[in-house]
């Protein structure tokens, strides 16, 4: 009895050796311009070599990431379409396999067109429609739905949400699809008035430069009238637009389980765009999308989003509805929209909240457009948002649409060479995504203060902790992090994506 006590005594001590020995090692991934994804081997140590940019204790309990997601635009499919089958493949394992580099397991949506689309559409361009007799997805069925099928080989649980960019365009004060004129549509100049109900007010044509420019508020006048037409009839035809898309998706076997209204509100377009006051968005949504989709489709949650303005007062007026709220299971939030994330999320902690959108750059695919990325992720998850979307990940050539804009994306292709090229952006997403798989818990994070070093710590799913860390300086950086009683002590290369895992 006392020789079995002694050797169930000596197997535990063996085993807290072991779990103590593998606690004290990690692997260090890290990234450079040049030399991507190289691989070393460290051990912990007791002692920090210099001050620790976190302290983390090894039982931090943290907020839950659920979800990497991808939109499905019809300018991605046509990039990947120049690829043979063979590199078409590939790249989806990459992007959508739960053995692959990025593990996407959600998608956005958008019914009708949006700015990465060929062109103007929408589900029923049939003005007067309000039964929606001519709704339909035919143009779904191009390219959005095969591109949707494509990923669905790789992992076919991925789950979609949806947000348009602009309504029927018959549905629209200005009835056509743009908010302002612009040389690439063919709105009248003269209904830019509508925008802010004057017509001596200033319309910039360029304000969407101005995006993520991060020295101001934005956008810089706020919106005095609602572009979708206020009426009823065209609230309630437009709510049972979403749950007749939700519904034509499901028959494709496609499945949809939420729901945002409109997609940047605060950008005054000339592409597909809708700009709406607070009491426009409360409306809608109170009096008519949510009681569509709890009839239609009470799987389906309401979200309210996206939020692509810094301007929190006007965010607040919306949320103090306290009638609309209770219809509201979370928000995203997107470009300016970041800037008041944590103060409304400190408003309604119940409520999820994710990224709705990586800012995508002005299609330069280069190294600094891949820490701007790199930090934007560890923004929203250390402000506690449990999903992550990116915007294209996959274009040609410069990344342009057909409204001027050029726009970076995770893969290029050379619609010359038909050549496609990992991008920097790529590597940023990956040194996340590929070890914070859905039921991770981020436990710690430093922010981006100075644009130098970005830190988050996490713990996967199966309890091992995963530190990731930029270095956007030009030279080499010391870094420290103590997790539990250990610590990390190593350099940092400069302008370096670093993965440890233990």
């Amino acid at each position: 009895m006392n020789a079995r006590i002694t050797a169930i005594a000596l197997s535990a001590l063996l085993a807290t050796a072991a779990t103590d020995m593998s606690a004290q090692s990690y692997t260090h991934i890290s990234s450079t311009q040049g030399n991507e994804w190289s691989s070393t081997k460290g051990k912990m140590e007791k002692k920090a070599a210099t001050a620790p940019v976190l302290e983390v204790a090894r039982d931090a309990k943290g907020q839950e990431f659920k979800a990497w997601g991808i939109t499905f635009n019809e300018l991605d499919w046509d990039a990947l379409s120049m690829l043979t089958r063979e590199e078409q493949d590939e790249i989806l394992h990459r992007v959508f396999a739960p053995d692959g580099d990025l593990r996407v397991t959600r998608g956005r949506i958008s019914p009708g067109a949006n700015d990465y689309a060929r062109s103007w559409y929408s589900c029923d361009e049939v003005e007067g429609d309000f039964n929606l007799n001519h709704f339909n997805i035919d143009r779904d069925k191009q390219a959005i739905i095969p591109f949707i099928r494509a990923a669905q080989k790789y992992n076919p649980d991925i789950t979609c949400w949806i947000s348009p960019w602009c309504p029927p365009s018959w549905m629209k004060i200005n009835g056509d699809y743009p908010v302002v004129s612009s040389k690439y549509n063919n709105l009248s100049e003269k209904q830019n008035y509508l925008l802010f109900g004057t017509e001596s007010a200033e319309i910039d044509e360029d304000e969407m430069k101005l995006t993520g420019a991060r020295d101001g508020v934005f956008p810089r006048q706020l919106a005095t009238t609602d572009y979708m037409i206020q009426d009823p009839r065209y609230l309630n035809a437009y709510a049972n637009y979403f749950c007749r898309f939700i519904d034509a998706y499901k028959e494709q076997g496609i499945p949809i389980d939420m729901v945002m209204y409109q997609n940047e509100a605060y950008s005054y377009t000339p592409y597909p765009g809708c700009a709406w006051t607070a009491e426009g968005t409360i409306r809608f949504n109170r009096d008519y999308l949510a009681p569509a989709l709890k009839r239609n489709h009470p799987e389906v949650k309401l979200y309210l989003g996206t939020f692509n303005t810094n301007r929190q007062d006007h965010v607040e007026k919306v949320l103090s509805d306290s009638e609309l709220n209770k219809s509201i299971s979370g928000m995203g939030f997107q470009w300016e929209g970041r800037d008041i994330l944590a103060a409304i999320r400190a408003q309604h902690p119940d409520w999820s909240y994710i990224c709705s959108e990586s800012e995508c750059g002005w299609g330069s695919f280069d190294w600094p457009a891949a820490e701007h990325t790199f930090e934007l992720i560890n923004h929203y998850l250390g402000n506690g948002c449990n999903e992550y979307n990116f915007w294209n990940f996959i274009l040609a050539d410069n990344g342009e649409s057909p409204w001027g804009w050029k726009q970076n994306a995770l893969i290029r292709v050379d619609s010359k060479e038909r050549k496609a090229t990992l991008t920097p952006e790529y590597y940023a997403a990956r040194h996340y995504c590929q070890f914070l798989p859905k039921g991770s818990r981020i436990v710690g994070w430093k922010g981006d203060q100075k644009g130098t070093m970005p830190v988050l710590v996490a713990v996967n799913p199966q309890g091992k902790h995963v530190v990731i860390a930029g270095n956007f300086a030009d030279s080499e950086a010391p870094f420290s992090l103590k997790l539990g009683d250990r610590y990390i002590n190593t350099t940092l290369a400069p302008h370096s994506f670093n993965t440890f895992l233990e």
